[in-house]
């Protein structure tokens, strides 16, 4: 069976760095509060008119240059958003007009998990024979979510102080909103004749039971499915109980892990990265602790561009590939958790 391998990578993160102290401008929040919760510093807001198709082709025309590749060698694309541009066609399609592509194209709906799925899939195409070049595309534009209704405040652009409704009701959301960011990060992967490339292991899980504990609750459910009622109670807005989902990770994603190595016949010590979905550093830096690995094998980003939901993984390999420290024959462990809830870990030879 043919094994797959990194050809190319990109990203693209829309905008100037909005930071910590930006956001106290449209809410009560500091930098030491959000740094202290999350980790995080500063993060990037796609502008008005600009969707995840168009991080995307950013993103992704650095990473076929990388591979030295155009769209038209592409063989399929999985599409990997929880903020599409459209409802429908779904954003696959969409990037691929953009990129000059027309080969079959995919979105998964597995929100910060997507990646691992994608992985799944990726594998399970090269090794049928019904694609030898796939391009996996995590993308984000968070901004339509903001709850914040002045956007010339919070970059600075104008003076102007928010109302004080317009202030409290940005604070009332301030628990989910100061964690995501925008970005679109890009990975090629191709078919290879070694076998040992590719995908060794997968434990992957979803349970929905859980799905109201991180979601939109809006939805097809509702006649009309936008109603003035919905925008009244903020169901079009992310709801989220963070306690719940921070127990969930930090439980569940060291059982994935442990069960993805053993499943690839590894031991712990041999994993050369531990590339975790960048969620909040907070619950990282517990699954570390609760794994017993070096934190130097678990790589960071978040502190500079948030959480880009299913955008983090691939731009942060992008990263790791571009400073070098991403090589051949290296054993990386990928990790994730995301709204459904979905959540696992993937043991990935380079």
């Amino acid at each position: 069976m043919p094994g797959m391998k990194i050809v190319g990578t990109g990203r693209f993160l829309p905008g100037e760095p909005v930071t910590n102290t930006a956001l106290s401008r449209v809410m009560d929040t500091s930098d030491e509060w959000i740094q202290q919760r999350t980790g995080i510093k500063q993060r990037h807001f796609a502008d008005e008119g600009q969707g995840v198709s168009d991080l995307a082709a950013r993103a992704t025309e650095l990473a076929l240059a990388d591979a030295g590749l155009s769209a038209a060698d592409l063989d399929y694309i999985l599409f990997n958003t929880m903020t599409p541009d459209h409802l429908f066609p779904g954003s696959g399609a969409v990037l691929g007009a953009k990129i000059g592509a027309t080969c079959p194209a995919l979105d998964l709906r597995t929100q910060c998990a997507a990646f691992l799925f994608s992985l799944q899939m990726a594998q399970g195409l090269v090794q049928s024979g019904a694609a030898r070049r796939i391009l996996v595309v995590g993308a984000e534009a968070h901004a339509g979510f903001m709850p914040w209704r002045d956007w010339s405040i919070l970059r600075g652009t104008s003076t102007a102080k928010p109302s004080e409704e317009d202030f409290l009701y940005a604070t009332k959301h301030r628990g989910w909103s100061i964690i995501f960011g925008d970005g679109a990060g890009a990975v090629i992967f191709e078919a290879t004749d070694d076998a040992e490339l590719g995908l060794r292991s997968m434990d992957l899980h979803t349970d929905g039971r859980y799905a109201d504990q991180l979601w939109v609750p809006a939805g097809f459910r509702s006649l009309p499915y936008v109603s003035e009622q919905a925008l009244r109670s903020d169901a079009h807005l992310p709801a989220m109980e963070g306690r719940e989902i921070f127990k969930h990770a930090v439980t569940k994603l060291p059982r994935s892990v442990r069960a993805a190595c053993e499943k690839a016949g590894i031991g712990l010590d041999e994993v050369d990265f531990f590339v975790a979905h960048q969620a909040n550093q907070r619950i990282n830096d517990v699954i570390v602790e609760r794994l017993g690995v070096d934190p130097q094998k678990a790589p960071s980003n978040i502190e500079l561009f948030g959480n880009t939901s299913g955008g983090t993984i691939p731009i942060l390999l992008d990263q790791m590939r571009r400073d070098g420290r991403l090589q051949a024959g290296q054993t990386l462990c990928f990790l994730a958790l995301g709204a459904g809830l979905h959540w696992g870990a993937a043991v990935v030879k380079t």
